[in-house]
C-alpha cells in the first residue's frame, strides 16, 4: 500500500492516470493488488525483458542519469547544518537532484524535461534570490544556502 500511495502522491496526483507502465519484474508490480489496481484504472502494465534494456531505452537512459546524479550527490556527503543545529540529511534534499535533472538541456529533445512535460521551465530557486536584502531571518539564510549546496552538488 506504500507504494501505491507514492504513486498516487506523486504520479497520478501531477500527471493523471497513465496508458502504460514499463516495468521489470519486480514483485511490488505482480502482486493481485496491483494487477488489479491497473486493471481498474485502465492502465497497461508491460514487462521489460530480463537483460534486454533496449525494452525501453528512454527509460534506461534516465536511469542511468539518475543513478549518476544520486551517486555523485551521496558521494559528497550532502548532509547540511543550520544555525540551530539541525542536520539535513541527503535524503531530504533530493528534491533538488529532481529540479536540477528536470531544468538541465537533455541531446535527445533539446529541451528540459520540465518544458517537455509541462510546456514551461521551472526556475531554479537559487539563481533569483536576491541577495542584497537589508535584513534575512536566520532560519531563511540557513534554507538558501542549504538549497544552493544540494542544488550545486546535483547539477555536477
Amino acid at each position: 500500500m506504500d507504494t501505491a500511495l507514492v504513486f498516487w502522491n506523486n504520479i497520478i496526483s501531477t500527471c493523471g492516470v497513465p496508458k502504460i507502465i514499463i516495468s521489470d519484474r519486480d514483485l511490488k508490480f505482480t502482486l493481485q493488488f496491483w494487477t488489479n489496481l491497473y486493471e481498474m484504472l485502465g492502465t497497461n502494465l508491460a514487462f521489460s525483458t530480463a537483460y534486454y534494456p533496449q525494452t525501453d531505452l528512454l527509460a534506461e537512459r534516465m536511469i542511468q542519469i539518475m543513478e549518476d546524479m544520486l551517486s555523485r550527490f551521496c558521494a559528497y556527503g550532502m548532509e547540511y547544518k543550520d544555525h540551530e543545529g539541525y542536520t539535513h540529511h541527503w535524503v531530504t534534499l533530493l528534491p533538488a537532484v529532481q529540479l536540477a535533472y528536470n531544468t538541465s538541456q537533455h541531446s535527445t529533445t533539446g529541451n528540459t524535461p520540465a518544458l517537455v512535460e509541462k510546456g514551461w521551465n521551472s526556475l531554479f530557486p537559487v539563481d533569483h534570490l536576491k541577495k542584497n536584502l537589508l535584513t534575512i531571518h536566520p532560519k531563511a539564510k540557513d534554507f538558501h544556502e542549504m538549497w544552493k549546496r544540494a542544488c550545486d552538488t546535483a547539477a555536477k
